[in-house]
């Protein structure tokens, strides 16, 4: 089902503009004074990879619904909007596990190798491992922007295999890569450009000083764009061919029309490098499970409504923990 508008949403006063509300939401700050202190948890997801959540237990986990959330590019598990989905779902009675993609968060040291936006065989061992060894079978997925698609392709590659993932929510997902990436590219969008290339150049550097006979520092000179780096790093380091390769295999509008579970997608028209072009893909409009809002503004993950009594104003985040909660049944 897909929705054009959403009644529900209205954006605080003077932040009706996609930059607006992206920047005003990314440099806002935030406390939590309600959200116990997280208990660290490692799992490994690959012989060579080990990946870092930080955990809000319920006291009898076991018999709670369990919130799975996935950060953007060169996100972590503190990012804002995390630690605010971690908040109000904590509230609701659910576990939570703020999950950091490989490297994210400080763990370089974790994983020989990087992530990329389709790596959705991480949290898919972090939900087997959650299955096997705390015995939960309620299990929503909530990803925003890179952890959207990821969270998506999760649903479309794992939900046969996978039967204690119940819902997955994407907010501001980049579901076409090689369409965000065109959209990053334009002239308006190159702070958030010039942003992600310094995290991702940071980063480079730290890996190669940890394991310098692996990562060759000679062509991030180069490197100005998102797209030189994939084309760089990422595509080869991961088997694809080139950067057009790996957005295409790694989008999972490539794997959209085999959800099979409740599936909420929220993102905003004036998103700055998120079309919403994308959403209307048949694929998407053509699948039952799967609903889409596209409100009028909100931003790439902002969509701040001003605060009200009990509500600190964060819309997608409360939207999203509302819909897992609808579709969690209570585990015996």
């Amino acid at each position: 089902m897909t929705c054009t508008a959403w009644e529900g949403y209205v954006p605080a006063r003077g932040l009706d503009g996609g930059h607006r509300m992206t920047l005003y939401t990314w440099g806002k700050p935030r406390h939590f004074p309600r959200l116990p202190p997280p208990t660290p948890r490692w799992f490994d997801v690959a012989p060579d990879a080990r990946v870092l959540a930080h955990c809000h237990w319920q006291a009898s986990r076991a018999s709670h619904p369990t919130l799975i959330a996935l950060h953007g590019l060169e996100g972590s598990s503190d990012a804002h909007y995390m630690r605010g989905l971690a908040d109000k779902a904590f509230a609701a009675g659910m576990n939570v596990l703020r999950l950091n993609q490989r490297n994210c968060g400080g763990t370089e040291h974790l994983s020989a190798g990087l992530y990329h936006s389709g790596l959705a065989a991480d949290p898919a061992m972090v939900i087997r491992e959650l299955v096997d060894v705390d015995h939960m079978n309620a299990i929503a997925v909530v990803g925003y922007s890179l952890g959207g698609n990821v969270a998506l392709r999760l649903a479309g590659n794992g939900g046969g295999v996978l039967p204690s993932l119940r819902v997955v929510i994407a907010v501001s997902p980049t579901m076409d890569l090689a369409r965000c990436v065109d959209a990053l590219e334009r002239q308006q969008n190159v702070l958030y450009e010039w942003n992600f290339v310094r995290n991702l150049k940071r980063r480079m550097r730290r890996k190669a000083r940890r394991l310098p006979e692996r990562f060759d520092l000679a062509p991030l000179r180069a490197v100005r764009t998102v797209r030189q780096f994939d084309e760089a790093y990422t595509a080869p380091h991961h088997g694809f061919l080139n950067a057009d390769d790996y957005y295409y295999r790694a989008s999972s509008l490539r794997v959209i029309d085999r959800i099979a579970i409740p599936t909420l997608i929220i993102s905003a028209a004036d998103d700055p490098f998120v079309p919403e072009q994308q959403f209307r893909d048949p694929a998407v409009a053509g699948n039952p499970h799967i609903t889409t809002v596209i409100t009028r503004y909100g931003g790439h993950c902002g969509f701040y409504a001003g605060p009200a009594p009990g509500f600190d104003g964060y819309w997608a985040e409360r939207a999203a923990v509302a819909f897992a909660m609808r579709h969690l049944a209570p585990a015996p």
